[in-house]
C-alpha cells in the first residue's frame, strides 16, 4: 500500500525528492532510491524529515514500530496517517505518547492501479489543513471519503476494504460457469472481466442507483430476468449481507485484539 500511495503521488506530479521511504529491506530501498525518493532504514530519521508520516506496516508490528519512534514523533509532531487495519486512533496515540493528530485510513488493493477507495477518519486534533492534505494524498490512489465515527471504518472494511475479493469471487464463479456452458477458459475470463469493468463504469457515470440500472437491463420474461430471479430465490442478497456483517464484526474484533 505504501508503494501505491507513493506511486500515486508521483504520477500526480508530487516531486519524488520530497518523499522519504523507510524500510528495513535494503533491496526495497535501493529500488525506491533509483526512482528519486529519499530512503532510510531509520524510522526516527524519516520522522525528523517529514510533516506527514504514513504508517503502512502490518498491524501486528505497528505497536513496536510506534513505540520505537514515539520520542521523535513527540518532538516533531507530524500528522500521522495510519493505513494499518484494525488499529484504533486511541491505541496509536497511546503508543506514540498521546496528544497527536491522527487519521485512520482504510484503503483497498485497487489503489495499486490508482482505482482505490479509501475511508478516512480523523481524531479531533486534526486540523482542516491536515484533513485537506490527507485527501490530496489518498485521492492520488482513487477516491477518499470521510466517515463521521471511527466505528464506521468497520463498515468501510466490509464494503470497500475487503470488497475487491467479493468481486474476484463472483468473477471466478462466472468464469467457471462460462466454461461449464461450453466456452474456453480464456474467452470466459476475458468476457467476465470486461463485463465487470463495463458495469462498474456504467454505474460510476450514471445518475441513477445500481438497482435502477439492473431493472433497466432486466426485460420481463427475458434471459437476464431468469438469472436474477434464480439469484434472489437462492438468497444471494442475504448471503452478501451476512458475509459483509461477518467482515465488519471481525474488523471490530481485530481492533480489540491488536490494540492491547
Amino acid at each position: 500500500m505504501a508503494r501505491a500511495i507513493m506511486g500515486g503521488l508521483i504520477s500526480n506530479g508530487y516531486p519524488a525528492a520530497s518523499i522519504w521511504a523507510c524500510d528495513t529491506g535494503q533491496d526495497k530501498m535501493a529500488d525506491l532510491q533509483q526512482q528519486g525518493l529519499n530512503t532510510t532504514t531509520d524510522n526516527n530519521a524519516a520522522v525528523a524529515a517529514a510533516d506527514i508520516v504514513i504508517l503502512a506496516v502490518k498491524p501486528q508490528v505497528l505497536k513496536s514500530v510506534a513505540m520505537d519512534m514515539a520520542a521523535s514523533v513527540q518532538q516533531h509532531r507530524p500528522l500521522l496517517i495510519s493505513v494499518a487495519a484494525g488499529i484504533l486512533c486511541s491505541s496509536l496515540e497511546q503508543w506514540l505518547g498521546g496528544d497527536l493528530p491522527v487519521v485512520r485510513c482504510m484503503p483497498n488493493t485497487p489503489a495499486l492501479v490508482q482505482q482505490g477507495a479509501s475511508g478516512l477518519y480523523a481524531n479531533n486534533r486534526v486540523s482542516d489543513l491536515q484533513r485537506s492534505q490527507t485527501e490530496q494524498i489518498m485521492t492520488a490512489t482513487g477516491i477518499a471519503l470521510w466517515v463521521e465515527s471511527e466505528a464506521q471504518l468497520d463498515a468501510v472494511t466490509a464494503v470497500s476494504g475487503s470488497g475487491p475479493a467479493y468481486y474476484f469471487l463472483i468473477m471466478e464463479a462466472m468464469v467457471a460457469a462460462g466454461e461449464k456452458l461450453g466456452l474456453s477458459r480464456e474467452v470466459a475470463q476475458q468476457l467476465t472481466i470486461q463485463t465487470a469493468l463495463g458495469a462498474a463504469e456504467m454505474a460510476r457515470q450514471s445518475d441513477v442507483e445500481p438497482a435502477e440500472l439492473r431493472r433497466r437491463v432486466t426485460s420481463p420474461k427475458g434471459t437476464t430476468e431468469q438469472a436474477i430471479l434464480t439469484f434472489i430465490d437462492q438468497g444471494l442478497p442475504e448471503i452478501i449481507a451476512n458475509g459483509m456483517q461477518a467482515c465488519s464484526d471481525r474488523s471490530a474484533a481485530l481492533a480489540e485484539e491488536l490494540g492491547k
